[in-house]
């Protein structure tokens, strides 16, 4: 790997100004060094400052204080040897592929026979040779980030800056594109030189860096900078990737010794387990979890319960001012914990719906617990999952793994959200999305048998 220095930023700050007048720091003496031949990935939580250095790396926004040269020369402006690839695409919808992939060398005022020449070898090194007319509205999701790519590397930048570039797309479609993006980086040509990534995944960062530049918050600053020696292309499965993804976990919990990161995997191995045992005899396949929140639920039955005899969709949505589309999620839950009954579009309070309209508020969360678990198999599969543990703690990632097996990425995601909604609610477990972590409800604990709570 080459070691020539492309870019260097020295001891930035950032401040912002809040709405109160206040001087809110965002960034702390951060440092970093992107060379040559390598590529990088900026990781942390949220409130890291991840995206805003990546932005004054890239000349869009002033440092308050410190310095960021490229090749050698200090930054007065944006960074000519930089191009950006965004989370949300950033297409203009009214040119076609092809046109998209043109605007950076339209603004620096190349040729159109060139420009042509360069976008279409762009678009073919990225998959995407024929879809040159094509618009925006015509692609997925996957297709409109390569050519996010595409636009970026037709600019033969000294450096691809990408910012939680496929954060937005499903699992499967994310793992193509990190793979292109690395084929296109290891080839033979001026393509690219070098890339940083910003992440919040460990998983990508250790899969794509040969360097992880793991991030402090409030303010963002480094807290440690993590060599990647695994072989290309890494096998996500070998002891040898999951222990570097469990080293650097914990150095962002703050566990960053050997002990503590052999204990992380060890609690993993046992978390699994407890999954495992807990999910025997449930079908977690058959049916989508609905997208629809308690209070959501709770709002939909006061509605309905000023109707003794029921009412149509169709009026209720039109009493809401909905569209009948925008109801069904709300209906299909409130069907599968029997609060409704429907018929050729007619609903109605079912006496349990009718019961837990008029309970008060504790009342209605505990017949809520009650209807969940007898109800939702992925609520019982986490609520017994938590029992089984010994910590009564779990990796949320583990449960997001078990619903990819049966659906989609989106709908994975989707239903785990609206799982962790439901049991919070029902007061069975919690959540800390920071560091992966569902924990078992102090009140759901109480219930347990005394000898299990002393575990």
């Amino acid at each position: 790997m080459q070691t020539n220095s492309i870019i260097e930023a020295r001891h930035i700050n950032k401040e912002f100004q809040s709405d109160k007048g206040n001087e809110l720091k965002v960034l702390d003496d951060m440092s970093l060094t992107l060379n040559e031949g390598e590529v990088v990935a900026l990781l942390g939580r949220s409130g890291a400052g991840k995206s805003t250095f990546l932005r004054i790396l890239a000349g869009l926004v002033p440092a308050t204080s410190g310095s960021v040269t490229y090749r050698g020369k200090e930054l007065e402006g944006p960074n000519p040897g930089v191009a950006l690839v965004f989370q949300s695409f950033a297409l203009m919808p009214w040119l076609t592929v092809e046109a998209n992939v043109e605007l950076g060398l339209q603004a620096r005022g190349v040729p159109r026979n060139e420009r042509k020449k360069l976008a279409l070898e762009a678009l073919d090194s990225i998959g995407l040779d024929g879809f040159e007319s094509a618009y925006p509205k015509e692609l997925s999701g996957g297709m409109r980030q390569r050519v996010g790519i595409a636009r970026a590397l037709v600019l033969k930048p000294d450096a691809l800056f990408m910012d939680e570039p496929f954060s937005a797309l499903d699992v499967l479609t994310a793992e193509n594109l990190r793979q292109e993006v690395l084929k296109v980086w290891s080839a033979e040509s001026d393509a690219i030189k070098s890339i940083l990534i910003v992440t919040h995944n460990i998983e990508e960062a250790v899969q794509m860096a040969n360097r992880v530049v793991v991030l402090g918050s409030h303010p963002g600053h480094v807290i440690a900078e993590v060599p990647i020696k695994l072989d290309r292309p890494r096998d996500k499965q070998s002891e040898e990737f999951q222990s570097t993804v469990d080293y650097i976990y914990s150095i962002l919990t703050g566990r960053s010794d050997e002990t503590n990161a052999r204990r992380i995997l060890q609690s993993k191995v046992r978390d699994k387990e407890a999954v495992n045992k807990s999910v025997q005899e449930e079908d977690l396949g058959t049916k989508v979890l609905p997208d629809a929140t308690p209070g959501g639920l709770a709002g939909l039955a006061d509605i309905v319960a000023e109707h003794p005899g029921g009412i149509d969709m169709a009026d209720l949505a039109a009493t809401l001012s909905f569209e009948v589309d925008d109801l069904f999620p709300l209906i299909d839950a409130g069907l599968l914990l029997g609060i409704f009954d429907a018929d050729n579009g007619h609903v109605r309070l079912t006496s349990l719906g009718k019961r837990w309209q008029q309970a008060d508020i504790l009342e209605a969360k505990e017949m809520f617990s009650s209807m969940i678990l007898q109800r939702v198999p992925l609520v019982r599969v986490i609520d017994r999952a938590l029992k089984n543990s010994e910590s009564k703690t779990l990796h949320g990632s583990l449960i997001l793994d078990l619903l990819r097996a049966h659906h989609s990425d989106k709908e994975a995601v989707q239903q785990f959200e609206t799982a962790i909604g439901w049991g919070r609610y029902g007061e069975l477990f919690d959540y800390d999305a920071d560091d992966d972590r569902l924990t078992l409800d102090p009140e759901n604990k109480a219930s347990l048998p005394q000898q299990e709570q002393e575990l």
